[in-house]
């Protein structure tokens, strides 16, 4: 009851909690390698996508193959697909993480793309930038408060491509 009022308090709907689409990352984030000629090394994520593809299956088949699948059986099989989806996401989220035969703890979704070395970081914040420039903010008496002006030097060192790229096609 009190995360229904949480929910009524804060605006938040219910179904914003549900997936419909489960994200899958693009291959070079999980990759397969070949060790040896017969040999294949993979990343986590491909082996937790395979439970989800096979427990979906099975579900699939449950739901389409025998019109007298007693409903129990069929709530297992959902509860199943629910539980290797919450391992794929946040592999521990249910309690005991899911472990490999070597006993290592599978990298879930959010390992790969949260922390210090997940992938938000590396790739997204942690981006060289190509100029950097300090002035000092000062008042623009002809320029409307939402607007702000740039001296024209720092405005053509920013858009220097740009403005070649113009310039090229318009001799062209």
């Amino acid at each position: 009851m009190e995360l229904a009022k949480h929910f009524i308090r804060t605006n938040i709907e219910p179904e914003w909690m549900v997936l419909c689409l489960l994200p899958v990352l693009p291959p070079e984030l999980r990759s397969i390698i070949q060790i040896d000629d017969d040999k294949l090394m993979s990343s986590d994520i491909n082996e937790l996508y395979r439970r989800v593809i096979y427990r979906n299956n099975t579900l699939i088949d449950l739901l389409t193959t025998s019109r007298s699948t007693p409903e129990e059986l069929v709530m297992c099989q959902e509860k199943l697909v629910q539980e290797v989806v919450d391992t794929l996401l946040d592999n521990g989220i249910r309690g005991q993480p899911m472990r490999d035969g070597n006993n290592k703890v599978y990298k879930s979704f959010f390992d790969i793309i949260e922390g210090k070395e997940g992938r938000f970081r590396e790739t997204l914040l942690e981006k060289r930038i190509d100029y950097l420039r300090r002035s000092v903010i000062v008042i623009g008496l002809s320029l409307s408060l939402h607007r702000y002006g740039l001296l024209r030097e720092i405005a053509i060192e920013l858009f220097r491509t740009f403005l070649i790229r113009n310039l090229i096609q318009s001799l062209l």
